[in-house]
């Protein structure tokens, strides 16, 4: 049995890390950290745990090292994290952290776009991007996974296919993505309140989102090429679920029925992406509550616009992270995650 801890238990992702891993068959959740809350149960914080889940949470401190886990997952803020993932490390203990701090390789890039200095340069070069339809063989054996953002999970896997197989230019890349309200975090602001949210669509951090160098390293990456992305996000008035519509150029003249294949191949394999039939388009919720990323594309005169569709706290967040968990214990990767997860 596998115990794992999470360190910021009071994050919308805990909550979403605890219903995955109370019907883990190979898993105990053996610690809850916060650091805002002491002396509170976990079902305080979270009422649709009452009488099914109602550990004690324990106030973290830097120098507090649970010594009955075997993984934590880290679900803090970003430049917060890294103040806590050394000590796991140095402990043993394997971390998945759900923040952006391990996510960049050169310190210079972490530090540009969030505006502080990185507390622990030196795992930045060990740290694997957990992606795991990109990089399962190099999170097999990690210590230490960086949890890819909810925008470049469904961005990513809609692009990788197609980047790997030089079929468009890296440098021309234009990404629309919608989120629900959920990807701002549960942290109360003005611009989540209700009034400012419900029956409202709107554009936010146009070129400053701090995704954008994540999508454009990993493409970078795989492509072994300079890349451009233009990434708008928007948020839309609901709980959950993204969708990406990135239109991309063509090298050369291709089919959607050809481009179709190459998804078909390259994802043949993978538990957890579903390349959509003939015309259907994927939407929200035929992926809201589930580890599912649902893909299609359409090829229009000299560009083809891709579709890709993800829960923004399941794929897009503690799924995938349950996922990097499984394959760094040499577990089946699909345990804990079937297809429909369930409100207790």
């Amino acid at each position: 049995m596998t115990k794992v801890g999470i360190v910021g238990a009071t994050a919308y992702t805990s909550l979403e890390l605890i219903k995955i891993l109370l019907r883990h068959p190979d898993a105990e959740i053996t610690y809850l950290g916060t650091r805002k809350e002491e002396g509170i149960k976990i079902s305080d914080v979270f009422t649709v745990l009452t009488k099914t889940f109602d550990m004690p949470c324990s106030k973290l401190s830097k120098n507090d090292v649970p010594t009955s886990v075997d993984l934590v997952f880290v679900t803090l803020p970003p430049t917060i994290s890294m103040q806590y993932v050394p000590q796991f490390l140095d402990a043993g203990i394997k971390v998945v952290d759900l923040s952006a701090d391990y996510r960049f390789s050169e310190k210079s890039v972490y530090e540009k776009w969030y505006k502080v200095e990185h507390s622990d340069p030196t795992r930045l070069k060990s740290a694997v991007y957990g992606l795991p339809e990109l990089f399962r063989e190099k999170i097999e054996v990690a210590t230490l996974v960086a949890n890819p953002g909810c925008y470049p999970t469904s961005a990513l896997l809609g692009l990788a296919p197609l980047i790997q197989k030089n079929l468009i230019y890296n440098d021309d890349i234009i990404i629309d993505a919608k989120s629900g309200i959920s990807g701002s975090g549960r942290e109360p602001k003005e611009s989540t309140h209700y009034c400012e949210r419900n029956e409202n669509l709107e554009a936010y951090n146009v070129g400053v989102h701090r995704h954008t160098p994540e999508i454009e390293g990993i493409i970078s990456l795989i492509g072994n090429s300079d890349t451009f992305v233009y990434f708008t996000p928007h948020l839309i008035p609901m709980n959950r679920g993204i969708l990406c519509s990135m239109y991309v150029k063509m090298k050369k003249k291709v089919t959607t029925d050809e481009i179709r294949n190459v998804f078909n191949d390259f994802y043949a394999r993978e538990p957890f992406v579903r390349v959509c039939s003939d015309d259907k388009l994927p939407k929200t919720k035929d992926v809201v509550n589930t580890n599912i990323c649902e893909i299609s594309a359409k090829v229009l005169g000299e560009r083809v616009i891709i579709f890709s569709s993800i829960d923004n706290l399941i794929k897009g967040a503690s799924g995938q992270a349950v996922q990097n968990m499984n394959l760094a214990f040499g577990l089946n990767e699909c345990m804990g995650l079937n297809l429909k997860a369930t409100m207790f």
